[in-house]
């Protein structure tokens, strides 16, 4: 499981753990249902387990983002580690995303 949901505070609290990447992205769309159906409530992404991202796990996370925006909810990633952070800000998507 790369996605462990749970309904937290009236908004959803995810932990994102090992490797987001194409493989396990394909794997994860299923596992994202309750957060893009839940999208207009406040969606935290604890990724203090994620290990690894690349550009299809950076898509998936848009994904929720994007939903996330049109349905008048709020997309908050925490723990990111310096790796991570790394890729974040080299792709610009650092300072897209509410990070803390």
């Amino acid at each position: 499981m790369i996605f462990d949901i749970k309904e937290r505070d009236g908004g959803m609290y995810a932990t994102v753990s090992g490797r987001l990447d194409t493989p396990t992205s394909v794997e994860a769309r299923s596992e994202i249902v309750p957060l893009l159906e839940n999208a207009d409530k406040e969606i935290i992404l604890d990724c203090k387990d994620l290990s690894y991202i690349s550009s299809s796990g950076l898509r998936l996370l848009l994904t929720i983002r994007k939903e996330s925006s049109e349905k008048g909810g709020k997309m908050i990633i925490e723990h990111i580690n310096e790796e991570i952070k790394s890729v974040f800000l080299m792709t610009g998507f650092y300072n897209f995303f509410e990070i803390r």
